[in-house]
């Protein structure tokens, strides 16, 4: 279950996995839903204790070369990463799941099961310990800053060594100390709304933060944020991202989105049990966005 276990070119299918659960979702809710477009129905392999959402797929799309081709391709990449999510989500209909990586696939359904039960006990803790909670995303860009006025930006063209250069150079480092200060204090907002969010949050992890080229926003990603957060504390949760939301920062743009299904939480090859977990804070009042 460590990533793709692809079958071999001529074999007769392939069994595309999507998650684990310990209560089988519904039989008509997972009927109706949609994994792979080129596949079967979603089904349930037993292993032990705990299902598999799996689904048959052909192999002359999914063994290791075809597959490799197609996720080098980007519509192709966001249709698998679609259908992954949709398997996942009819995996939850009834209790906490693991999501297993995109594309985790098996020789066959004994070999599915048996990849489960070798990592039973890492994924009974791991569904334990998501039972009940659910995963916010939070991202924190440095604000925008206004453009460099174009008599500026094109005033080095004529300058020289004398008290006209003297000046401009003046000019440009100060400039470059104020980006630094802006900057400097956009951290620094950042990391104090990531330290409230963590009082309300049983986990959090940091991902890498993305690319403008991603983001579409010219000022960069500071943040790039996953919180764990008790079903029974989201009030407490969702009214810290109002009152930061109300609150003047005018150095960062904040923004958050969920809940989620806790992929970032769900980390079957690392011991849950392992880390340390934020302590819980008090209750606030409650303040909806």
């Amino acid at each position: 279950m460590s990533g793709t276990t692809a079958a071999g070119p001529g074999a007769p299918g392939i069994v595309c996995a999507f998650a684990v659960t310990r209560t089988p979702p519904d039989a008509a809710a997972l009927a109706a839903a949609r994994g792979h477009e080129e596949g079967g129905p979603l089904r349930l392999v037993r292993a032990g204790g705990l299902c598999l959402v799996v689904q048959d797929v052909p192999a002359a799309l999914f063994d290791q070369e075809a597959l490799t081709e197609r996720l080098n391709r980007p519509g192709d990449l966001e249709r698998c990463a679609r259908a992954h999510h949709r398997g996942v989500e009819a995996a939850a209909g009834r209790g906490p799941v693991v999501p297993l990586p995109m594309a985790t696939l098996y020789r066959g359904d004994p070999t599915a099961a048996r990849a489960v039960t070798d990592r039973r006990e890492a994924l009974e803790a791991l569904l334990d310990r998501l039972r009940d909670r659910t995963e916010w995303a939070v991202k924190v860009h440095a604000a925008e800053a206004p453009p460099e006025p174009a008599s500026e930006a094109g005033a080095q063209a004529g300058t020289g060594t004398g008290a006209g250069g003297r000046a401009y150079l003046s000019r440009v480092s100060a400039r470059r100390r104020d980006r630094q200060g802006a900057h400097d204090r956009a951290l620094a907002e950042a990391e104090a709304v990531d330290a409230e969010l963590r009082r309300y949050a049983v986990a959090a992890t940091r991902h890498r933060p993305q690319s403008e080229r991603l983001t579409g926003h010219r000022a960069p990603q500071l943040l790039n944020v996953a919180y764990l957060v008790e079903d029974a504390r989201r009030a407490a949760f969702t009214g810290a991202l109002a009152r930061i939301a109300a609150a003047r920062r005018p150095a960062v743009r904040i923004d958050a989105s969920g809940p989620w299904i806790p992929y970032s939480f769900a980390r079957w090859d690392e011991d849950p049990r392992s880390g340390p977990e934020a302590p819980a804070a008090p209750d606030r009042e409650e303040v909806r966005s």
